[in-house]
């Protein structure tokens, strides 16, 4: 068959006239897709994610957060089952970033044997975060805080290395600090002291942000992705805030100073009832992580001052969560997270935006994973071109915009940390362990390796874990009757049950992509 002529002379063959509407297709989808989540005026929405560091939902930390609350919950949605699928900060940031499990990152945990911010990562999951879609579509990208726990550190690109994708790039240097830092700066080392007007780690956040919105450009959309430090240790609250919370104690109730007497070997260690000194350092780090949380309470007010200012408020999205929870006694672990309990796998999460309703409590649960294909879908990214493991939530807390699907159920990775030799300060231990404090308490070791399936769907409330240690260890939780976890039931749990929730777990484990969201 002769093919279509267009043009003087010119012939096109049937392959290339399939070609370019396939062509025609992709690109119409993609402008429905940014036009559904555009104001009438046509720009693209702004967007703007604050990730805490170590904030924890179960045991009250959001309390002091009432700005934020007011800001961005009480004016939007508030996901009440929001979690993080690694609970620890380098492997659930990569994450955040990638949209994808750690097993198809392969960040593992916060040491760069474990492939946090190596060269690796930087060669290839981070050349595919979120960030670089952004970009592409002409946002402009600002990124402020914490990255990855051993980003700019020697073993990586050091400080020089600025990911693809971000046009403003104010990165600290290793692990959170708030003050005595070394940022990189657009790839260059800027270096801090201890001024607490200059220095003090989250206000510079919160400044450099305000300049940016200052000077952006306004014929294009922007991305803010802020880090702040707090809550997480040293927990250095800024000066007006540390006689904050003086008769503050971490909760006592659920799971406090229990013992894990049916639960995985690094459970079944810790001295209970806990020490008076533990108690006294665990209150401590409990009342200090409040107060380092009202200065990020303070970046969110000035933000939303700050798009009220420049007139952008009703076109931006705000999201506020945090990279993993935390525990202060639960289980008598003196302080830490890692674990697989809801205290550190649950997060918060509050979102506002165009098209959100306000006051809005949604029940279904949604990972961080899930962030970068939502900020992806509202920017008007096609997801079916990309390859993530997570999914928009936008039809969650904007129907209106997007029809979707939840899911049923999801997985939680860990793998452990530990030292090959033993603690000098706890002879007594052996090795194989860390994070042994206080009073030779130990939140983590090579062992400390499992997977969870989670099913949670409106009627089952269900957690299957596998541990890969020589124990083989399988713990199972019934959260509807036992939402503090006190009770293993794996030994009461119909052996058929068991067997459904390995084979989901199997799955799960090797999944990729859409294959993720398809295990039912």
């Amino acid at each position: 068959m002769a093919g279509l002529r267009s043009g003087p002379g010119a012939t096109v063959s049937p392959q290339r006239t399939r070609a370019a509407a396939v062509t025609l297709l992709s690109a119409l989808l993609t402008c429905c897709v940014r036009c559904a989540a555009e104001p009438s005026g046509g720009k693209p929405s702004n967007i703007i994610l604050i990730l805490a560091d170590d904030q924890d939902v179960q045991l009250g930390g959001m309390t002091p957060m009432k700005k934020t609350k007011m800001l961005i919950g009480d004016e939007g949605a508030t996901f009440v089952n929001a979690f993080t699928v690694t609970p620890l900060c380098c492997p659930s940031r990569s994450s955040i970033l990638t949209g994808r499990y750690p097993h198809n990152h392969e960040v593992r945990n916060n040491s760069v044997s474990g492939n946090c911010s190596s060269i690796q990562w930087q060669k290839g999951p981070e050349t595919e975060a979120f960030p670089v879609y952004l970009s592409k579509l002409k946002y402009q990208t600002f990124f402020a805080g914490k990255y990855l726990n051993q980003y700019g550190k020697k073993d990586g690109e050091n400080a020089s290395h600025v990911p693809t994708g971000w046009d403003h790039w104010h990165a600290l240097v290793g692990n959170s600090q708030y003050y005595n830092y070394t940022l990189s700066v657009d790839g260059k080392e800027e270096v801090h002291g201890d001024s607490y007007e200059k220095d003090y780690f989250t206000d510079l956040i919160t400044n450099r942000s305000l300049n940016f919105l200052e000077n952006r450009s306004p014929q294009h959309p922007f991305f803010l992705m802020l880090s702040p430090p707090a809550p997480h240790s040293p927990w250095t609250a800024a000066p007006q805030y540390q006689k904050e919370f003086a008769n503050v104690k971490a909760p006592r109730d659920g799971s406090f100073d229990k013992p894990g007497k049916d639960k995985h070997w690094l459970l079944r260690q810790p001295v209970n009832p806990m020490p008076s000194s533990s108690l006294d350092y665990l209150d401590n780090a409990y009342r200090k992580r409040w107060q380092t949380l009202l200065s990020v309470d303070d970046m969110v007010e000035m933000l939303v001052k700050k798009l009220e200012s420049i007139k952008e408020l009703n076109n931006t999205y705000i999201f506020y969560t945090s990279d993993n929870g935390y525990h202060t006694g639960q289980f008598s672990l003196p302080i830490d997270k890692r674990q697989l309990y809801e205290f550190d796998i649950r997060v918060p999460l509050v979102v506002r935006g165009p098209g959100i309703k306000p006051k809005q409590t949604l029940q279904a649960p949604v990972l961080n994973i899930d962030l970068a294909p939502t900020i992806m879908d509202i920017a008007g990214v096609n997801l079916s071109t990309v390859n993530m493991d997570g999914q928009s939530f936008l039809s969650q807390m904007a129907p209106s915009l997007r029809n979707g699907t939840t899911r049923p159920l999801f997985l939680v990775e860990y793998t452990g940390e530990g030292h090959p030799t033993t603690d000098p300060a706890c002879p007594k231990l052996g090795p194989g362990l860390s994070q042994c404090f206080p009073d030779c308490v130990c939140e983590d070791a090579f062992n400390n390796t499992y997977a969870c399936v989670r099913t949670l769907d409106g009627t089952t409330d269900l957690q299957y874990c596998e541990f890969a240690d020589t124990e083989s260890f399988v713990e199972v939780y019934n959260l509807t009757s036992d939402p503090h976890q006190l009770e293993n039931v794996v030994k009461k749990t119909d052996p058929a049950i068991l067997q459904a929730m390995n084979q989901r777990l199997i799955k799960l484990q090797s999944c990729e992509g859409d294959s993720c969201r398809d295990i039912k």
